[in-house]
């Protein structure tokens, strides 16, 4: 007797990235006026540009509204200076959305096996 194999229709690709990002936003907030906080930027803008595309790829447009400010603040060419109060303020927004489209953004699977 043989089972089918069934797949899922959907994978969630910006899971990861998306828990990765919101880790190291919140682990930022001690390293804001630090020499790492570099680190933290590039982190941060390259994780929102590869999250842009999963979100790109699964046609949830919405996502993009979050992730390419995420992209464009946290951009460590061009760094914007800004009062530690607002970079903590947007550091728990930004981990707020990393999170919330790591969760939401589902590519969906190809039916071709």
């Amino acid at each position: 007797m043989t089972r089918a194999a069934t797949y899922p229709e959907f994978s969630r690709n910006a899971l990861a990235p998306g828990l990765l990002g919101g880790i190291i936003l919140l682990a930022g907030l001690a390293l804001i006026g630090n020499a790492w906080f570099t680190g933290v930027l590039y982190a941060a803008s390259i994780l929102a540009l590869i999250m842009c595309v999963f979100a790109s790829q699964a046609k949830s447009w919405w996502w993009l509204a979050g992730l390419v400010p995420i992209a464009v603040v946290w951009n460590p060419v061009w760094p914007i200076t800004m009062n530690d109060l607002v970079w903590r303020l947007l550091h728990l927004a930004g981990a707020i959305v990393f999170v919330a489209a790591g969760i939401s953004i589902k590519t969906p699977t190809s039916t071709k096996r």
